[in-house]
Formats: structure tokens, sequence, C-alpha cells
């Protein structure tokens, strides 16, 4: 393999300019969001409510010419429900994270700088071109000395300091929230995104998820998880077997029976994770699962992976028994676990219209889809809507951190099984995976995996 630039003159690539743009880049966004903030606020002071659709689209405008993590912040935020206004998730949703791909001579550097000034003899093949570009990194396909399929993900330059200064932006955007609607304090969804976003940075926790959720569905065929090839791997480089799949949206217009069946393998590789081992994949873009010939799923990116304590499992499971039973008693048991404070009867009541929303079709014991006449756009919404102007009254109320990423992804699978317009007893497949559920027990699995794995074990 040659390092001379490819056909058609000198490579467009220049790392250097492309940092200095990105610095005077963050400064102007800086001063475009803080505007938008001092704005907000001002119009709070002197009662006047300049919270609407404008404030919105300039927001999307000032974030919208930034590639990069406030890409994937802004998308992400745009999926939690309540975490910022309606107006502004609906324009932060259509800004699109992906970037176009570094060139050759960041792919050279890289490479050279994680596995030394030898690394194309390690590879059979490596080819020049990005197979796919995302917000953080890109990823190239290479062919093992094995003839191993290869996916090679190389994280892009000074992601770390990208990171800080985008969640700074995320903090004003936050402000702008919390100084015109006090109903929800964001500060600990804040907290909780910050904390996964950083994780991502680190290719080494990563590629520890990969090995946690390959012990996980060992024994279950239908879930594919790519193998980490640790001797090709870093902390920015990751290294995995490739797995050839078509986009779970391909199959939108397949028979009833192929569609329920990936959708139930979808169910399988969420709620499994979670009920044996309280850990989630906390990032639901579709792009992260493709389907395989035999239609099972090959879950990929491994970057946002949250592990939660079995107490919070177990409230889970509780609050389901509680709406069940129509207990109030018991569904504040439950809140007050997760550490909700000063729960009223008002407020239990209220929290409890969002509960029965994610829970409805589990508990209905009949083949229904998730949400009968609702798009996958629109899903959980008008409930979101309705607790909000709630809590508004009742308010504020400060979510606990583990919520964020357990609402975002939810909401993020129920759009799945909208896209395939599956019909299912989610009923029955969700009371076989809490059947007999003992927290000690969980406990005690989920320290064994993430050794095994070798997680932290203070994730």
């Amino acid at each position: 393999m040659s390092d001379k630039p490819p056909r058609g003159g000198p490579p467009k690539d220049d790392e250097a300019n492309r940092l200095g743009r990105r610095v005077r880049r963050y400064a102007q966004v800086g001063a475009g969001v803080g505007g938008i903030a001092a704005r907000a606020a001002g119009g709070r002071l002197f009662g006047v409510n300049t919270f609407n659709d404008r404030t919105a689209r300039e927001l999307k405008s000032a974030l919208g010419g930034l590639k990069g993590p406030i890409m994937k912040v802004a998308q992400m935020i745009a999926t939690i429900p309540d975490a910022v206004p309606a107006e502004f998730a609906a324009e932060l949703a259509e800004l699109q994270s992906a970037a176009p791909p570094m060139g050759w001579p960041f792919v050279k550097r890289r490479m050279r700088a994680e596995l030394g000034p030898g690394w194309e003899a390690r590879f059979r093949r490596f080819e020049r071109e990005a197979a796919a570009a995302a917000s953080l990194g890109q990823v190239h396909r290479a062919t093992a000395l094995d003839g191993t399929l290869l996916a090679v993900k190389l994280q892009y330059p000074d992601m770390q300091s990208a990171v800080d200064a985008d969640l700074r932006q995320l903090g004003l955007i936050f402000s702008i929230h919390r100084r015109m609607d006090s109903a929800i304090d964001t500060r600990e969804m804040y907290a909780e995104i910050g904390e996964r976003l950083r994780e991502e940075l680190d290719y080494e926790r990563e590629a520890a998820h990969m090995r946690l959720y390959a012990h996980i569905f060992a024994g279950d065929a239908r879930v594919a998880v790519p193998d980490v090839h640790a001797d090709l791997s870093t902390k920015r480089l990751l290294t995995m077997s490739w797995l050839d799949g078509r986009p779970l949206l391909d199959f939108r217009d397949h028979e009833m029976e192929v569609r329920n069946a990936i959708a139930e393998t979808m169910f399988a590789a969420w709620w499994t994770p979670f009920s044996r081992f309280g850990v989630i994949h906390g990032d639901p873009h579709l792009g992260n699962y493709t389907v395989r010939p035999d239609f099972g799923i090959n879950l990929l990116d491994y970057g946002c992976i949250r592990v939660f304590p079995p107490g919070f499992v177990a409230g889970v499971v509780e609050l389901y028994r509680a709406l069940e039973t129509n207990d109030r008693d018991r569904a504040a048991a439950a809140y007050e676990n997760w550490g909700f404070r000063n729960l009223s009867t008002e407020l239990i009541d209220t929290l409890n219209v969002w509960a029965r929303f994610i829970y409805a079709p589990m508990l209905d014991d009949r083949v229904r889809s998730v949400a009968d006449g609702i798009r996958p756009g629109e899903y959980g919404r008008k409930e979101a809507f309705a607790v909000h102007k709630r809590l508004r009254e009742l308010g504020p109320v400060t979510p606990p951190r583990e919520f964020v990423f357990m609402d975002r992804a939810a909401i993020g699978l129920g759009s799945v099984f909208l896209h395939l317009g599956a019909e299912l007893n989610f009923h029955r497949l969700f009371n076989a995976a809490i059947e007999a559920f003992d927290t000690a027990a969980l406990d005690k699995r989920q320290s064994a995996a993430l050794k095994k794995a070798g997680v932290p074990l203070a994730a």
C-alpha cells in the first residue's frame, strides 16, 4: 500500500486548517447561543415570551454550521422527552450528524500514531476511502492478515476539547429552557449527557462494552455483536469484525411475519440486557442496527451504553406491578427508590401518565402495535406535552439522571416498532423477560459480567 495521495490532485484534508476553522466556529456558535439565552432571559424578566418557533429556528441556525459532537448532542436531546421544549426538539432533530470524512493524510497519521510506523503491514488490505463518517470518528473497511473482514473506527483529532466546548453550548441551551420554563430541572440531564458523551471518546471502554454484549447474547443466535480485535485497537482506534447486513428500514414493506420477527429480536436485544444485567444500549439511532439475511440483527456502536444500579432495575419492575394493580402506594415507593423527592398524590398521578404510556403495550395482553395510530416521529410527544403541562403547576421536578437514557432508549425502541409496523404480544414478551426477577441475583450476575468484559465497575 502506497502513501502517495490519490489521483485527482492533492488531498483536501488539511487537519490544521480544519482545527483552526473549528475553533473560530466555536466562538461564533458560542456568541449566537449566548445571545439567544440572554434575549430569552430578558424577555422573561419583562414578561415577554420570546420562547417560540423563531427562537428555535435561530438556535438551529446557530448550531447548524458546526460538525462534530454538537450534532450528536443536538440529536440526542431532541429524542429525550422534556429535555428541551417541543419547538427546540423539532428543529434540532433536523440537524445532520454525518460529516464529510477526513482524508488519507489524517488516516495515515492516526494509524501511525496508534499502531506504529509499520501499521500497514498488519493488514492484508486497508481501504483509503471511509465507509462511514459520524460525529466523533469515521470507519474504514479492512482485511486482517487471516482474511477476516474488519471495520476500523478512527477517532477524529482533538475530540476531547471539542466535546468540552460543545457541552458548554449544551449548558447554554439547557439554561434557556430553565429560564423560560421551570417545570423540569435539567441539571441532572446535563450531567448524565456529559458523562456518557465523554465516555464515547474512550474506545477501550467501547471495546469492553462489546465484550459485555457478546457475553450477554452468547446463547442467542438472533443478535450478532462484533468481535473486538484488541491487538489492532487503542483508546482512539477500535478494530472489530465487519458485520454485513441491510438497513432496518429496508424491511418496512416485507410481509408481517418478517417484520414481527425482526421486532421481536429488537425487543430481546433491548430488554434482555436490561432485565438480566441492568444494561441498556442508549443510542436508538436506526443506523446502529442492520438486519441479516436470516432476519437476525447486527447490534452496532457501543459508545453509549448505560449500566444501572440493580435497585433501579427493580424499580422498573416494581412500577410495572404497581400499574398492573392500580396501586398508587407501590408506584410511589418505586419513584422514591429512583430518587424522586417531595412526592404528592398529584405528582404521582402525573408521573403515572408517562409511565402508563411507556408500559401500555406491556400491560395489554393481546397482539397489537406499540401505539395505534401514531407515526414514529410523534411517538411519546402528546403524552410528554400533557405531563409537562401539569408539571408547570406542580413543579419543578428533577428527574433522576438514570431516566435520561432509559426514556430515550424506550422511545427509540418504540419508534423502531412503529417504523416496522410490527404487531406483537408485548405483554407476554415483557413478562417472560422479568419472570422470577431477583435484585440480588441481578447484582451478582451484573458484577460478574462487567468484570469478565473489563467494564469499569463504577460505570
